[in-house]
């Protein structure tokens, strides 16, 4: 009997990777949860057979009946979704309520045997509180929620997903050229220096799905309360910009203004992208590897066909 897999925002980069590296693996069925049913990317995921549900993570009582029969269930949540309109500090809050609304939902579903969350480090520990992220904040209250309810804990795998590659389309990441410069270079201005080492997922729509695949696949390594890091690769700040150059024919360079600079000339993005860039810098090898638990990465589940950066952004060059 195939396995049911529910699967929160899947007409979204993340939920959708999960039901393509899904649809049609023997063994498993698809659940895909979205707001409107109706819309043309739900629309798109039924014409292939998948069962469409809406549910709203604002109403527990929706997600316990779009979870019923769950084998599994994989949650995310969007900090950027209300961060625009409502500012950080609410967004946080936010965040965090909607996944805990997804926890309390997969705590109450009788059948569920793993529950894969989508989240991030916990930039205020591991850094000693010299560093948060604003986009980290709301996920880590929701895993300190799911640690506290040790039957949910049992049947959890942490997921961290790092920097897509997709977010070079992002203005503050799109290297760009200056007119009374070189020509043949592109440039990208950070406020932290090009040597900060990345983890990157690479191409998230398709290397997000591949991960969750191997989790679900493989339990006995994953359960319980394991984290996963699902990166493709590590590359500096600075490589990331040249690889992008790169596959336009061009070179690409980093460079690193002050921080008064950068805030100027991203008003909206630029607080919660320059303070991921901080903790990176400042915590180096350590920002993706946890506080105490221990992080299996695509070697120790064996994940096979990840899209690396660079290839994606030559796809990408290719198609435009």
């Amino acid at each position: 009997m195939s396995k049911l897999v529910t699967v929160v925002g899947a007409t979204g980069v993340q939920g959708g990777s999960v039901v393509n590296a899904l649809i049609g693996v023997e063994g498993y069925r698809i659940r895909a949860i979205t707001r409107n049913r109706q819309s043309e990317k739900a629309q798109a995921l039924q014409a292939k057979g998948v069962e469409v549900v809406e549910a709203d993570l604002n109403d527990i009582a929706s997600l316990k009946a779009a979870f019923a029969g769950s084998y599994a269930v994989y949650g995310v949540t969007n900090f950027f979704d209300a961060y625009p309109a409502v500012g950080k500090d609410k967004a946080i809050e936010i965040e965090a309520q909607l996944g805990i609304n997804l926890a309390i939902a997969a705590a109450a579903t009788s059948t569920l045997q793993h529950y894969v969350w989508s989240t991030l480090p916990n930039s205020r520990r591991v850094s000693g509180g010299k560093v948060v992220v604003l986009h980290y904040e709301g996920k880590n209250k929701v895993d300190d929620y799911i640690k506290s309810q040790p039957a949910l804990l049992q049947k959890t795998t942490f997921m961290w997903i790092p920097f897509y590659a997709q977010n070079i389309h992002y203005p503050w990441y799109m290297p760009f050229a200056i007119p009374t410069a070189d020509p043949d270079t592109l440039y990208q201005l950070q406020a932290t220096p090009a040597s900060v080492p990345w983890e990157l997922a690479g191409d998230a729509s398709v290397n997000v799905g591949l991960f969750v695949k191997a989790i679900l696949d493989q339990p006995q390594k994953t359960l319980p309360g394991k984290f996963v890091l699902a990166a493709s690769e590590t590359m500096t700040a600075g490589e990331v910009v040249e690889a992008w150059a790169a596959a336009q024919g061009k070179k690409g360079l980093l460079l690193q203004v002050t921080k008064e600079t950068y805030y100027k000339l991203w008003s909206v993005g630029a607080e919660t992208m320059d303070l991921s860039h901080s903790y990176i810098e400042l915590t180096r090898e350590r920002s993706f590897a946890g506080e105490d638990e221990a992080v299996l990465t695509k070697e120790d589940l064996g994940v096979e066909g990840l899209v690396s950066t660079a290839a994606l952004f030559a796809k990408m060059q290719e198609r435009s």
